[in-house]
């Protein structure tokens, strides 16, 4: 199974959405050469509890609140995802630069009153999943915080018993990261991919770190949660702004299995009528590198427990009994 949690925004209706996120998907193995791969895909939808109503894809006013700007097109070719080694050295440079100003070696926070301004203004989305307010529809109020988490709990329990893929983009991957944490024990997944992923930021590392400290005892460092089995991919755009710490491995430890973020730029594809958003899940979600982590998934057999192999073995000793008592019946018929 491979579960899915969107972004930052407003977003269109479930249904479209789930849809375009399983499109992006197959695109990005039929651009590999994986043509025949099936998959069963499950979307964490949450915008609702943010948005009154969803973006109107039969909107034509683009002056219209709900006017839908990013559809999905399937791509015509395939890009060049060639990056920049100069544009990797600069982010790199920038990334140095963010922690060194803002995060000290305690994991607090310098200027945080500019930091919190910043989100306030610019991301509405992060500063309701941070403040107290109340989600949507909800009687009585429950912040926002923990309806989202509770969402992604819930939708990882109804799949438990199968092998999860999930994958999460820009604040989407911070939802997917407190909940993969606050559910070492009670959850298990195969892998993790973050796309887009702003959880490297000084901010979101401070938040991240403040609220765990008060949870557990002698908590001091961030670490890959302990409910990843096997690996954990970071994808992003050289040019994603809101990815703009690259590179997660140096901000989280390994785990006990010794899992720790893999991280790998990639060429985000996504334009619409010749503008780019190198942010865009669409984009992320097409690219070979991710398309080639979702095939390993979907070739992956699980093996057997001992209990499962046992009534197998059961099992194939009936046929075979089967098989021996018609052969016999035919044979003196």
């Amino acid at each position: 199974m491979i579960i899915g949690v969107h972004g930052l925004g407003n977003k269109p209706p479930e249904r479209l959405l789930t849809n375009w996120w399983e499109k992006a998907i197959a695109d990005g193995l039929k651009l590999i050469g994986e043509t025949n791969l099936s998959f069963k895909f499950d979307m964490v939808y949450w915008a609702d509890l943010l948005y009154q109503k969803p973006l109107d894809p039969d909107e034509k006013d683009q002056n219209h609140p709900l006017y839908l700007e990013e559809i999905y097109t399937t791509p015509l070719k395939i890009h060049s995802n060639k990056v920049s080694d100069f544009k990797t050295k600069i982010a790199d440079y920038i990334e140095r630069k963010l922690d060194k100003v803002f995060l000290n070696s305690d994991l607090s926070l310098n200027f945080s009153s500019i930091t919190d301004k910043i989100i306030h203004h610019y991301f509405k989305d992060l500063d309701a999943y941070y403040s107290k307010m109340c989600a949507r529809n909800e009687h009585p109020c429950r912040l926002i915080k923990d309806v989202l988490r509770e969402r992604l709990l819930l939708k990882l329990k109804e799949h438990q018993k199968k092998d999860i893929l999930l994958i999460a983009h820009s604040m989407g991957s911070i939802i997917a990261y407190d909940v993969l944490v606050q559910a070492d024990l009670q959850i298990k997944i195969d892998d993790f991919i973050t796309i887009g992923s702003p959880l490297g930021l000084p901010v979101i590392i401070n938040k991240i770190f403040a609220e765990q400290r008060k949870k557990i005892s002698g908590f001091e460092k961030l670490r890959t949660p302990e409910s990843i089995k096997k690996h954990w991919y970071n994808f992003s755009d050289v040019d994603d702004k809101i990815a703009l710490d690259h590179t997660l491995s140096d901000d989280f430890q390994p785990n006990s299995l010794n899992i720790r973020a893999i991280d790998q730029f990639v060429y985000n594809d996504y334009e619409l009528q010749g503008e780019k958003n190198p942010h865009k899940a669409f984009g992320y979600l097409r690219t070979p590198e991710l398309a080639k982590v979702v095939h390993l998934f979907l070739k992956h057999e699980k093996k057997p427990t001992v209990f499962k192999q046992v009534i197998n073995s059961v099992s194939r000793w009936f046929q075979k009994q089967k098989r021996f008592f018609y052969d016999e019946r035919g044979c003196s018929d």
